[in-house]
């Protein structure tokens, strides 16, 4: 039986794609996901996997050759079908179904309903409906946000054998836009992983296969003993694992396990631990571990669910340099730490990349520049320190400057919708919400999720919004849709120390707003209608913007608003506590 390699879509408005290298040729065997082609488009270069194992049998698209989304590639079987390579679509399409008739004609009645139901399988696994195969249900890739095509598998969070619930996460992946979890669509027994971690998967594709574990895969022909049937259907060495409770091994574990350790039943794992109980950790936290003689079992995580990250490890091996010594009088000059990255070289990150191609695309694209205006806030400095401790005690939330600068951001760009616009071909959009998106620093990089509405909200909600976005995103905790749909952003680079920047305007948007670090120094004030020098607080706010559509004087009217109500300090009708 044939299975063809059609071109998937490849992201919004792709239609087609051009054919650069073909990896395998007539004759090669492949595994399931295992890379068959490259495949170049207006917007991305990818790989096409093989959503099989078995023998490429055809290549229906040569090398430079175009092809439309949907269109075959290449057919892989049992290396029984016909071979070589298509002169032409036409000849293609003669010899397909002869590849696979006289088999159907000579297997078993069983082997044959396979065949009727591949078809039905594979547009199953396009939809993001679980797939019942026999007694197994196949998880599959869902969709996560408008214009992603496909994640990487960053860890598996149940092993194969593991019992799940209905809703309880099988597995973390990473996008280009979001890290979120994969959840169970039923409950049973993990029967299968059909890719591993960090592989990169397309959105429909098939990830796991979660059953009662009592019969084997529709697809495996031989099972003979019934406590095999829910070892994996490509299981590394399944003739050493008679055992019912080996049967759950994963397909590619890192460590076997002992004799003893398999005689134990395996717990479900933590969230922050693996499958054997250890805790979890990326390579680099391993290496950099390493470096300082850390011990990872005697280090207390402060990630998501315990995970240890590189702070924790510095932290640790600070500490442990230290408690030998005695403390003196006179503290030592303060030291920088040396990075474990100096010397060495990494792969750029998914997001990394991201970054750094839209980063490109919106200098090549628009016309950038930044005006700057000095705002006196001491009057709010003022406001804000009388407000704070009644502010947290009725929120919860901490009072800091960003919510005083947000509201006055979007409500003047309700007065200059200019500035909150977007540029379509030769058309202006003026956007009915000021959707403002808040620039989070984490250890992945930056990500900028979504206050929506922010004009409508008082100090109290936008307090709220900000803590709540904040810490989902430093969690991997956030949804798709809280990355979309921003129509002006603020960053906030005085958290960093920074007096003010020249932010960098993010396509499809027009603007973006960056406030520094409120300081004090020797300012000129009014006393008794005089001046006079007094030691003022100040903040700089830099609004970088695209020229194409906003002027200098518009840019200017617009942070005069912002700094007039700013240093007016009027918020005490505003603060919704």
């Amino acid at each position: 039986m044939s299975t063809s390699v059609v071109l998937p879509a490849l992201g919004e408005s792709v239609t087609e794609g051009t054919v650069t290298r073909w990896l395998k040729q007539v004759g090669d065997t492949v595994e399931v996901d295992e890379p068959l082609l490259e495949v170049s488009t207006d917007k991305v270069d990818t790989e096409i996997p093989s959503p099989v194992a078995g023998v490429l049998e055809k290549i229906l698209v040569q090398e430079d050759e175009t092809a439309e989304v949907g269109a075959e590639l290449a057919m892989v079987g049992d290396g029984e079908g016909s071979g070589g390579d298509a002169s032409d679509d036409s000849a293609a399409a003669d010899d397909a179904p002869q590849a696979a008739e006289p088999e159907q004609t000579e297997e078993a009645p069983a082997e044959a309903e396979q065949a009727e139901e591949q078809p039905a399988e594979q547009e199953a696994a396009s939809s993001d409906a679980p797939t019942d195969s026999g007694d197994a249900t196949d998880v599959i890739l869902p969709e996560l946000g408008e214009s992603v095509t496909e994640g990487t598998i960053t860890r598996w969070l149940k092993q194969v054998g593991d019992t799940v619930d209905v809703d309880e996460p099988l597995l973390e992946i990473s996008t280009d836009k979001v890290d979120t979890e994969v959840p169970s669509p039923v409950a049973g027994t993990v029967l299968e992983h059909m890719a591993a971690e960090d592989d990169t998967v397309e959105v429909g594709a098939v990830l796991a296969r979660v059953g009662s574990g009592s019969a084997a895969p529709a697809e495996k022909e031989e099972a003979p003993e019934p406590e095999k049937a829910a070892e994996p259907e490509k299981a590394p060495e399944p003739e050493k694992a008679p055992e019912p409770e080996k049967a759950a091994e994963p397909e590619k574990a890192s460590e076997p396990e002992t004799p003893a350790e398999a005689e134990k039943p395996a717990p479900t794992p933590a969230a922050d631990e693996d499958a054997d109980g250890r805790v979890y950790v990326t390579p680099l936290v391993r290496k950099l571990a390493a470096q300082h003689g850390v011990d990872l079992t005697s280090v207390k995580g402060s990630g998501v669910g315990g995970r240890i990250r590189k702070d924790d490890v510095l932290a640790a091996a600070s500490s442990s340099g230290s408690a030998g010594q005695t403390q003196t009088a006179s503290a030592p000059a303060t030291k920088l730490e040396t990075s474990p990255l100096r010397g060495t070289t990494e792969p750029m990150s998914r997001l990394r990349k991201v970054i750094a191609s839209r980063a490109v695309e919106s200098l090549n694209t628009t016309a950038q520049l930044t005006t700057v205006v000095e705002v006196d806030v001491t009057k709010l400095a003022q406001f804000r320190d009388e407000k704070k401790a009644e502010f947290l005690e009725k929120t919860g939330n901490k009072l800091s400057f960003l919510p005083f600068f947000s509201l006055a951001a979007v409500e003047a760009l309700k007065a200059y919708p200019v500035i909150n616009s977007t540029m379509e071909d030769d058309k202006i959009v003026y956007p009915d919400a000021e959707n403002l998106s808040i620039a989070v620093d984490t250890d992945k990089g930056l990500y900028t999720p979504v206050l929506r509405d922010a004009s409508s909200k008082n100090l109290a909600e936008i307090a709220a919004g900000i803590a709540d976005l904040a810490a989902r995103t430093r969690d991997s905790k956030l949804k798709p849709d809280d990355l979309s749909g921003g129509t002006f952003t603020i960053t906030n680079t005085g958290s960093r120390g920074a007096l003010f920047d020249t932010p960098l305007v993010f396509l499809p948007q027009s603007a973006i707003l960056g406030t520094g670090i409120v300081f004090k120094r020797p300012g000129i004030a009014k006393v008794d209608g005089a001046d006079a020098i007094a030691v003022r607080s100040y903040v700089y706010l830099a609004l970088s913007y695209d020229h194409r559509t906003i002027d200098g004087a518009d840019a200017a009217r617009y942070l005069g608003a912002v700094k007039n109500r700013l240093e007016e300090a009027n918020f005490a009708a505003d603060l919704g506590i």
